[in-house]
Protein backbone atom coordinates (compact mmCIF):
# COMPACT_ATOMS: atom_id res chain seq x y z
CA UNK A 1 0.00 0.00 0.00
CA UNK A 2 0.89 3.66 -1.10
CA UNK A 3 0.50 5.41 1.79
CA UNK A 4 2.70 2.85 4.20
CA UNK A 5 5.41 4.94 3.64
CA UNK A 6 3.54 7.62 6.10
CA UNK A 7 3.11 5.34 8.85
CA UNK A 8 -0.58 4.01 7.96
CA UNK A 9 -0.61 0.39 8.30
CA UNK A 10 -2.55 -1.93 5.54
CA UNK A 11 -5.83 -1.86 7.36
CA UNK A 12 -5.57 1.81 8.30
CA UNK A 13 -4.82 3.05 4.93
CA UNK A 14 -7.50 1.08 3.56
CA UNK A 15 -10.01 2.44 5.94
CA UNK A 16 -9.02 6.09 5.26
CA UNK A 17 -9.26 5.21 1.50
CA UNK A 18 -12.73 3.87 2.41
CA UNK A 19 -13.98 6.76 4.15
CA UNK A 20 -12.61 9.39 0.85
CA UNK A 21 -15.24 7.78 -1.24
CA UNK A 22 -18.01 8.45 1.52
CA UNK A 23 -19.04 12.10 2.38
CA UNK A 24 -19.71 10.15 5.95
CA UNK A 25 -20.46 6.89 7.16
CA UNK A 26 -21.02 4.90 9.74
CA UNK A 27 -18.86 1.92 10.96
CA UNK A 28 -21.42 -0.72 9.86
CA UNK A 29 -21.21 0.86 6.64
CA UNK A 30 -17.31 0.54 6.60
CA UNK A 31 -17.76 -2.86 7.93
CA UNK A 32 -19.39 -3.76 5.18
CA UNK A 33 -17.22 -2.20 2.37
CA UNK A 34 -14.43 -3.59 3.62
CA UNK A 35 -15.57 -7.27 5.28
CA UNK A 36 -14.46 -6.03 8.45
CA UNK A 37 -15.86 -6.71 11.80
CA UNK A 38 -17.28 -4.05 12.97
CA UNK A 39 -15.34 -3.90 16.43
CA UNK A 40 -12.12 -3.81 14.06
CA UNK A 41 -13.35 -0.97 12.47
CA UNK A 42 -14.75 1.16 15.86
CA UNK A 43 -10.73 0.50 16.60
CA UNK A 44 -9.43 1.60 13.46
CA UNK A 45 -11.35 4.40 13.60
CA UNK A 46 -10.59 5.76 16.75
CA UNK A 47 -6.68 5.51 15.72
CA UNK A 48 -7.18 7.05 13.26
CA UNK A 49 -9.24 10.09 14.47
CA UNK A 50 -6.85 10.70 17.44
CA UNK A 51 -4.21 10.92 14.34
CA UNK A 52 -6.05 13.43 12.54
CA UNK A 53 -7.29 11.74 9.61
CA UNK A 54 -10.74 10.93 10.49
CA UNK A 55 -13.32 13.07 12.32
CA UNK A 56 -16.20 12.55 14.28
CA UNK A 57 -19.67 14.04 12.93
CA UNK A 58 -23.21 14.09 14.39
CA UNK A 59 -24.83 15.29 17.19
CA UNK A 60 -27.64 12.24 18.76
CA UNK A 61 -27.94 8.76 17.88
CA UNK A 62 -25.38 6.88 15.32
CA UNK A 63 -22.02 8.15 14.87
CA UNK A 64 -20.56 9.05 11.49
CA UNK A 65 -17.10 9.67 10.42
CA UNK A 66 -15.80 11.69 8.21
CA UNK A 67 -12.32 11.81 6.20
CA UNK A 68 -10.55 14.73 6.91
CA UNK A 69 -9.08 16.50 3.58
CA UNK A 70 -5.35 14.32 2.45
CA UNK A 71 -3.89 17.86 1.81
CA UNK A 72 -4.59 18.73 5.63
CA UNK A 73 -4.19 15.46 6.97
CA UNK A 74 -1.32 13.76 5.19
CA UNK A 75 0.65 16.97 3.64
CA UNK A 76 2.78 17.40 7.14
CA UNK A 77 3.74 13.70 6.91
CA UNK A 78 5.03 13.58 3.30
CA UNK A 79 6.80 17.00 4.19
CA UNK A 80 7.91 15.29 7.17
CA UNK A 81 9.36 11.94 5.50
CA UNK A 82 10.90 14.88 2.13
CA UNK A 83 12.58 16.52 5.07
CA UNK A 84 13.81 13.20 6.53
CA UNK A 85 15.20 12.10 3.62
CA UNK A 86 17.23 15.04 2.84
CA UNK A 87 19.23 14.54 6.18
CA UNK A 88 19.64 10.84 5.78
CA UNK A 89 21.12 12.26 2.23
CA UNK A 90 23.17 14.66 4.00
CA UNK A 91 24.26 12.13 6.68
CA UNK A 92 25.03 9.64 4.02
CA UNK A 93 27.58 12.14 1.83
CA UNK A 94 29.39 12.85 5.26
CA UNK A 95 29.60 9.25 5.97
CA UNK A 96 30.72 8.86 2.22
CA UNK A 97 33.13 11.41 2.74
CA UNK A 98 34.14 10.22 6.10
CA UNK A 99 35.07 6.76 4.65
CA UNK A 100 37.38 8.30 1.68
CA UNK A 101 39.14 10.17 4.35
CA UNK A 102 40.13 7.21 6.16
CA UNK A 103 40.80 4.67 3.40
CA UNK A 104 44.43 5.48 3.42
CA UNK A 105 44.99 4.13 6.41
CA UNK A 106 43.13 0.94 5.95
CA UNK A 107 45.15 -2.00 6.04
CA UNK A 108 46.00 -4.55 3.28
CA UNK A 109 43.05 -6.74 4.35
CA UNK A 110 40.91 -3.51 4.84
CA UNK A 111 40.79 -2.96 1.16
CA UNK A 112 39.75 -6.29 -0.25
CA UNK A 113 37.31 -8.30 1.53
CA UNK A 114 36.65 -12.17 0.63
CA UNK A 115 33.10 -13.83 0.12
CA UNK A 116 32.64 -17.22 0.08
CA UNK A 117 29.07 -19.27 -0.77
CA UNK A 118 26.68 -18.76 -3.74
CA UNK A 119 24.10 -17.17 -2.05
CA UNK A 120 26.05 -14.65 -0.35
CA UNK A 121 27.77 -13.56 -3.44
CA UNK A 122 25.14 -13.62 -5.79
CA UNK A 123 23.41 -11.03 -3.33
CA UNK A 124 26.81 -8.75 -3.41
CA UNK A 125 26.85 -8.99 -7.11
CA UNK A 126 23.00 -7.78 -7.03
CA UNK A 127 23.81 -5.12 -4.56
CA UNK A 128 26.71 -3.76 -6.82
CA UNK A 129 24.19 -3.15 -9.55
CA UNK A 130 21.36 -1.98 -7.92
CA UNK A 131 23.99 0.71 -6.08
CA UNK A 132 25.77 1.76 -9.16
CA UNK A 133 25.78 5.57 -9.76
CA UNK A 134 27.56 6.63 -13.33
CA UNK A 135 29.21 3.44 -14.69
CA UNK A 136 29.64 -0.44 -14.61
CA UNK A 137 32.23 -2.24 -16.42
CA UNK A 138 32.32 -6.06 -16.77
CA UNK A 139 34.30 -8.66 -18.19
CA UNK A 140 32.27 -11.73 -18.64
CA UNK A 141 33.48 -15.01 -19.44
CA UNK A 142 31.85 -18.34 -20.77
CA UNK A 143 32.69 -20.25 -17.52
CA UNK A 144 30.75 -19.52 -14.31
CA UNK A 145 31.15 -20.54 -10.83
CA UNK A 146 28.72 -18.66 -8.97
CA UNK A 147 26.98 -16.01 -10.43
CA UNK A 148 25.71 -16.62 -14.44
CA UNK A 149 24.27 -14.39 -16.95
CA UNK A 150 20.90 -14.59 -15.86
CA UNK A 151 21.47 -14.04 -12.31
CA UNK A 152 21.41 -10.51 -11.92
CA UNK A 153 17.82 -8.76 -12.62
CA UNK A 154 19.02 -5.12 -11.13
CA UNK A 155 21.01 -4.49 -14.08
CA UNK A 156 18.13 -3.98 -16.29
CA UNK A 157 17.14 -1.23 -13.53
CA UNK A 158 20.12 0.02 -13.16
CA UNK A 159 20.21 1.27 -17.51
CA UNK A 160 16.90 1.76 -16.50
CA UNK A 161 18.48 4.71 -14.02
CA UNK A 162 20.99 5.88 -16.90
CA UNK A 163 23.94 3.55 -15.53
CA UNK A 164 26.26 3.38 -18.06
CA UNK A 165 27.11 -0.35 -19.10
CA UNK A 166 30.52 -1.15 -20.55
CA UNK A 167 31.04 -5.03 -21.29
CA UNK A 168 33.32 -7.44 -22.55
CA UNK A 169 32.38 -11.47 -22.98
CA UNK A 170 34.38 -14.01 -24.90
CA UNK A 171 33.77 -15.46 -28.01
CA UNK A 172 32.85 -18.75 -26.23
CA UNK A 173 29.72 -17.18 -24.54
CA UNK A 174 27.58 -17.40 -27.66
CA UNK A 175 28.19 -21.58 -27.90
CA UNK A 176 25.81 -21.56 -24.68
CA UNK A 177 22.36 -21.56 -24.64
CA UNK A 178 20.28 -18.10 -24.87
CA UNK A 179 23.47 -16.52 -24.98
CA UNK A 180 21.87 -14.59 -28.27
CA UNK A 181 18.69 -13.59 -26.08
CA UNK A 182 20.68 -12.12 -23.58
CA UNK A 183 23.38 -10.38 -25.23
CA UNK A 184 20.49 -8.99 -27.62
CA UNK A 185 18.92 -7.60 -24.97
CA UNK A 186 21.46 -6.21 -22.94
CA UNK A 187 22.61 -4.32 -26.23
CA UNK A 188 18.73 -3.50 -27.08
CA UNK A 189 18.55 -1.72 -23.89
CA UNK A 190 21.40 0.57 -24.49
CA UNK A 191 24.79 -1.10 -22.78
CA UNK A 192 27.75 -1.42 -24.76
CA UNK A 193 29.27 -4.63 -25.35
CA UNK A 194 31.94 -5.87 -27.07
CA UNK A 195 33.97 -9.31 -27.86
CA UNK A 196 37.24 -10.76 -27.91
CA UNK A 197 38.62 -14.51 -28.12
CA UNK A 198 39.07 -14.99 -24.69
CA UNK A 199 38.26 -12.97 -21.50
CA UNK A 200 41.40 -13.57 -18.87
CA UNK A 201 38.75 -13.07 -15.90
CA UNK A 202 35.25 -12.56 -14.87
CA UNK A 203 34.97 -8.97 -13.35
CA UNK A 204 32.99 -6.35 -12.50
CA UNK A 205 33.86 -2.91 -11.39
CA UNK A 206 31.17 -0.06 -10.22
CA UNK A 207 32.07 3.63 -10.59
CA UNK A 208 35.45 2.97 -10.12
CA UNK A 209 35.44 2.31 -6.01
CA UNK A 210 34.59 -1.69 -6.07
CA UNK A 211 35.13 -4.45 -7.76
CA UNK A 212 34.24 -7.81 -7.65
CA UNK A 213 36.30 -11.06 -9.20
CA UNK A 214 35.17 -14.42 -8.46
CA UNK A 215 38.03 -16.89 -7.93
CA UNK A 216 38.12 -20.60 -9.43
CA UNK A 217 36.52 -22.99 -7.25
CA UNK A 218 39.22 -25.75 -7.55
CA UNK A 219 36.96 -28.13 -5.87
CA UNK A 220 36.25 -25.96 -2.87
CA UNK A 221 33.36 -23.35 -1.95
CA UNK A 222 32.70 -20.75 -4.86
CA UNK A 223 34.59 -17.19 -3.70
CA UNK A 224 34.50 -13.85 -5.07
CA UNK A 225 37.02 -10.96 -3.78
CA UNK A 226 35.71 -7.12 -3.39
CA UNK A 227 38.13 -4.77 -3.82
CA UNK A 228 37.57 -1.58 -2.90
CA UNK A 229 39.55 2.05 -3.87
CA UNK A 230 43.22 1.12 -4.01
CA UNK A 231 46.51 0.22 -6.05
CA UNK A 232 44.80 -2.77 -6.83
CA UNK A 233 41.39 -1.07 -8.31
CA UNK A 234 43.35 0.78 -10.40
CA UNK A 235 44.87 -2.18 -11.75
CA UNK A 236 41.75 -3.69 -12.45
CA UNK A 237 40.45 -0.50 -14.31
CA UNK A 238 43.50 -0.72 -16.61
CA UNK A 239 43.14 -4.12 -17.60
CA UNK A 240 39.28 -3.76 -18.53
CA UNK A 241 40.64 -1.10 -20.27
CA UNK A 242 43.05 -2.81 -22.06
CA UNK A 243 40.75 -5.37 -22.81
CA UNK A 244 38.34 -2.93 -23.97
CA UNK A 245 40.45 -1.89 -26.91
CA UNK A 246 41.34 -4.84 -28.15
CA UNK A 247 37.46 -5.93 -28.33
CA UNK A 248 35.47 -5.48 -31.28
CA UNK A 249 31.80 -4.04 -31.10
CA UNK A 250 28.57 -5.52 -31.22
CA UNK A 251 25.69 -4.24 -32.68
CA UNK A 252 21.67 -5.42 -33.12
CA UNK A 253 20.68 -5.47 -36.42
CA UNK A 254 17.64 -7.02 -37.97
CA UNK A 255 19.16 -10.73 -38.71
CA UNK A 256 20.76 -10.51 -35.41
CA UNK A 257 23.74 -9.62 -33.07
CA UNK A 258 26.57 -8.19 -35.81
CA UNK A 259 30.44 -8.52 -35.02
CA UNK A 260 32.19 -5.07 -36.26
CA UNK A 261 35.56 -5.78 -38.06
CA UNK A 262 38.49 -5.94 -36.59
CA UNK A 263 41.65 -3.29 -37.61
CA UNK A 264 42.63 -5.42 -39.72
CA UNK A 265 39.48 -6.62 -41.45
CA UNK A 266 38.18 -5.15 -44.41
CA UNK A 267 35.28 -2.92 -43.71
CA UNK A 268 31.44 -4.00 -44.64
CA UNK A 269 30.92 -2.17 -47.94
CA UNK A 270 28.38 0.11 -47.01
CA UNK A 271 30.61 1.09 -43.52
CA UNK A 272 33.18 1.70 -46.42
CA UNK A 273 30.28 3.78 -48.20
CA UNK A 274 29.38 6.25 -45.43
CA UNK A 275 32.83 6.45 -44.39
CA UNK A 276 34.42 7.28 -47.82
CA UNK A 277 30.79 9.99 -47.93
CA UNK A 278 31.67 11.17 -44.81
CA UNK A 279 35.61 11.99 -45.48
CA UNK A 280 33.93 14.03 -48.85
CA UNK A 281 32.39 16.30 -46.82
CA UNK A 282 28.88 15.10 -47.02
CA UNK A 283 26.38 15.81 -44.18
CA UNK A 284 24.90 12.90 -42.29
CA UNK A 285 21.50 13.88 -44.02
CA UNK A 286 22.96 14.19 -47.13
CA UNK A 287 24.94 10.15 -46.70
CA UNK A 288 21.93 8.83 -45.14
CA UNK A 289 19.55 10.35 -48.31
CA UNK A 290 22.17 9.14 -50.39
CA UNK A 291 22.13 5.47 -49.35
CA UNK A 292 18.64 5.03 -48.78
CA UNK A 293 19.28 5.26 -45.27
CA UNK A 294 17.88 6.97 -41.80
CA UNK A 295 19.92 9.54 -39.72
CA UNK A 296 20.16 7.55 -37.02
CA UNK A 297 21.76 4.20 -38.68
CA UNK A 298 24.35 6.43 -40.35
CA UNK A 299 25.26 8.08 -36.61
CA UNK A 300 24.93 5.02 -35.20
CA UNK A 301 27.68 2.93 -38.34
CA UNK A 302 29.91 6.06 -37.80
CA UNK A 303 29.96 6.22 -34.17
CA UNK A 304 30.46 2.24 -34.39
CA UNK A 305 33.59 3.56 -36.67
CA UNK A 306 35.03 5.69 -34.22
CA UNK A 307 34.47 2.94 -31.30
CA UNK A 308 36.65 0.00 -33.94
CA UNK A 309 39.28 2.89 -34.55
CA UNK A 310 39.19 3.93 -30.65
CA UNK A 311 38.74 7.81 -32.04
CA UNK A 312 36.47 9.99 -30.49
CA UNK A 313 36.08 12.60 -33.03
CA UNK A 314 35.24 12.83 -36.83
CA UNK A 315 38.29 14.12 -37.42
CA UNK A 316 40.72 11.27 -35.48
CA UNK A 317 37.83 8.72 -37.61
CA UNK A 318 39.55 10.55 -41.20
CA UNK A 319 43.19 10.02 -40.07
CA UNK A 320 42.47 6.57 -38.72
CA UNK A 321 40.85 5.34 -41.96
CA UNK A 322 43.61 6.74 -44.12
CA UNK A 323 46.26 5.01 -42.06
CA UNK A 324 44.10 1.73 -42.35
CA UNK A 325 42.90 2.10 -45.84
CA UNK A 326 39.50 1.89 -44.96
CA UNK A 327 38.94 4.60 -47.54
Amino acid sequence: MVLATLGLSTDEEALYRALVEYPSATAAVLSATLEMPVGEVEKLLALLTSQGLVARTGNQGESRFVATSPAIALGPLVRQRREDLRRAELELAALTERFWVTASDRTAGDLVEVITGIELIGKRFAHIHAHAEKEVRALVTAQTVAVGRRDYPDEDESVKRGVHYRVVVERAIFEQDGANEDLGGAIGSGEEVRIIERVPIKLLIADRNLAMVPMDADGRAPAALLVHRSGLLDALLALFDNIWERARPLRLEPQGIVEAAGPGTPLADLDRHILSLLLAGLTDASIASQLGLSMRTVQRRVRDLMDLAGVHTRLQLGWHAARAHWA
